[in-house]
């Protein structure tokens, strides 16, 4: 049943047509749409206007007595030129533009959506994939929108106006094109529907390729430390040698339907010759009459074989925009409900995880907590330890609502997190996270990324209360200077520093530190806790522990282990009580201890 169902949604996937999505974009910009209508129409006419010059001249220019005639067509002749060259200048602008301007709202339309999707979609896929649909997949639909779209259409009008003026000038020979027709078009539409196919696969192939190489480059230092940079480049090898070989069998179907195409479409040209060579012979027709019909019949089969071309492109815009339309039907797991409760304002400050179970969609068969139950008062300082794995990130990601519980219930300020909109539950937090992120961008606006629109002097206050001011104005460019992907160009330290400041910034009611000077010196970290302290003063605040010294002073700390509540209390009494944490005290204190005596000696 499940393999019927799989099999049942493919089909419908691909009975889709995908571009077809587009057209709301499209729909947007109806004058440059007009504008590029009126100028393929407009060259396709002029074009279609050069076989009646052509059989005039042929039954009655060619005379002595008729110069100034043949003057007077080549003369006509320049003008056709001009308003061909005119219409197809404004076709090329206005069909250019309109596929830049429609790929520039997919883009931002994507992106959009990527950043209100929940991190559980991130947690099953690759930044780098979802890079390569963001880039390759949109300029693939650009070049279909714009160029390729404009000389399907241009072929269109080209193919319909000739077949019209075939019939026209001579309903016998065209009975013959017309009759090849079904015999052309109905094996394009099935090698369209095999490079489709083929595309889709070549651009998943190449997704993957560019995954794997966004991973690798953003972790260049570790790769080169471990001396495995032919390692990589044999894995990118291999997959870029795969995407080439989708690429190709893409590549084989599209030149054999060409090939099909332009062989049907010339060989229907050379029998319309040659039966109108026998009507000429008997007189039934003029040659400047065969020599029009031959004229529209090229047309006509130069614009069905360009369409043989065409569609192979269309086909494989397709598949990107498959792709791209996967991410917009994406719904985010985490919503605001229909009728969302307003956290109170101001902000109170209480936290309440009442008898909260949850696991990770990536591993439903792994509990990651398993009936936690705590309050935390307003005003109140929080720390929660415990071995690695215990649940503790976890309490964080559920706080923020990056994730529901399966069962139980996240209050703050005593409302459900699922009844309140995620963006009003997030804007009452400041994080400071394990893993700090720095963006590629000045010092200025990594601090100012707290709170947009902060001024200088705020972002300066914060940058101070933070420690941070000293060390960024011995930078070359201070509060301007450029930090690199990542925060490359400063130290773990530093970076710890200018998050710490960001979070200071955001003057949340509620903070939330995960180890947040985990990656400081001695001297460094004794400093940024006093900051720490001041800032706590009068905020509610949970703080995420592996070096039990940064939690002595905590009001409580709570001790987790397996996902559960396992012990709480003071410092003082948890170690009295000797069970988990003064195993954890015990062991962190005596290695801190022992290493100092080792420096000493």
């Amino acid at each position: 049943m499940a393999d019927m169902a799989i099999e049942e949604a493919e089909r419908k996937r691909r009975s889709l047509k995908p571009l077809r999505r587009i057209f709301p974009y499209m729909s947007r910009y109806r004058g440059m749409i007009g504008g590029a209508m009126v100028s393929l129409i407009l060259a396709a006419g002029t074009t279609l206007m050069l076989p009646l010059a052509v059989r005039r001249m042929i039954d009655n220019g060619f005379s002595e007595t008729n110069g100034a005639f043949i003057n007077n067509y080549f003369g006509m002749l320049v003008l056709l030129a001009a308003l061909l060259a005119i219409a197809s200048a404004g076709r090329y602008y206005f069909v250019i533009t309109l596929g830049e301007r429609i790929v520039s709202d997919l883009r931002r339309d994507v992106f959009s959506h990527l950043t209100r999707l929940s991190p559980a979609f991130f947690d099953g896929t690759q930044s780098g994939e979802i890079v390569s649909r963001l880039t390759a997949d949109t300029t693939q639909i650009k070049s279909a929108v714009g160029a390729t779209a404009s000389v399907a259409l241009r072929n269109l009008i080209l193919a319909f106006g000739a077949i019209v003026m075939m019939i026209v000038t001579s309903p016998k020979l065209s009975g013959l094109v017309i009759a090849a027709i079904p015999v052309i078009i109905v094996p394009l539409v099935a090698f369209g529907r095999s490079v489709r196919r083929r595309s889709r696969a070549a651009q998943d192939t190449l997704a993957h390729a560019t995954a794997y190489a966004s991973e690798a480059i953003v972790s260049v230092r570790t790769l080169q430390a471990f001396t495995n940079e032919g390692l990589a480049t044999e894995r990118f090898a291999q997959s870029v040698d795969d995407a080439f070989l989708a690429a190709r069998y893409s590549i084989k179907a599209r030149a054999i339907l060409t090939a099909f195409a332009i062989f049907m479409i010339f060989s229907s040209v050379v029998a319309v010759l040659w039966f109108g060579s026998r009507d000429v012979l008997s007189g039934a027709m003029s040659p400047g009459t065969l020599g029009q019909f031959l004229l529209y019949s090229v047309f006509a089969a130069g614009a069905l074989g360009a369409l043989s071309e065409v569609w192979g492109e269309l086909s494989q815009a397709s598949g990107a925009a498959e792709r791209l339309m996967e991410i917009l039907a994406e719904v985010p797991a985490i919503t605001a409900p229909a009728n969302p409760i307003a956290l109170p304002q101001p902000a109170i400050g209480s936290v309440r995880f009442d008898d909260v179970r949850f696991n990770y969609p990536t591993r439903p068969d792994a509990p990651a907590l398993k009936g936690l139950d705590f309050t935390v008062r307003p005003g109140e300082t929080v720390a929660i330890v415990g071995p690695s794995g215990a649940g503790k990130s976890t309490v964080f990601s559920l706080l923020l609502r990056y994730y529901d519980p399966v069962s139980g219930q996240v209050q703050m300020d005593g409302i459900d997190l699922r009844q309140a909109d995620p963006s009003d539950v997030r804007s009452l937090t400041a994080i400071v996270p394990q893993d700090t992120t720095i963006f590629a961008a000045s010092v200025r606006d990594n601090i100012g990324f707290g709170r947009p629109g902060a001024s200088d002097a705020q972002i300066e206050a914060a940058a101070k209360a933070a420690l941070a001011h000293d060390f960024i104005m011995a930078l070359d460019h201070g509060y301007s200077t450029q930090v690199g992907e990542r925060g490359v160009t400063l130290s773990g330290g530093q970076r710890q520093r200018i998050a710490i400041a960001r979070a200071i910034l955001r003057d949340a009611p509620i903070l939330l530190l995960d180890e947040a000077t985990s990656a400081l010196d001695a001297e460094s970290e004794m400093l940024v806790q006093k900051a720490l302290d001041h800032l706590m003063q009068g905020r509610t605040t949970l703080v995420i522990a592996h070096r039990l010294a940064t939690v002595l002073r905590a009001d409580r700390i709570l001790v987790m282990e397996d996902g559960r509540i396992v012990e709480e209390g003071t410092h003082q009494t948890l170690v009295k009580k000797n069970g988990i944490y003064a195993s954890l005290a015990k062991l962190q204190f005596e290695a801190g201890a022992h290493a100092f005596k080792r420096a000493a000696e």
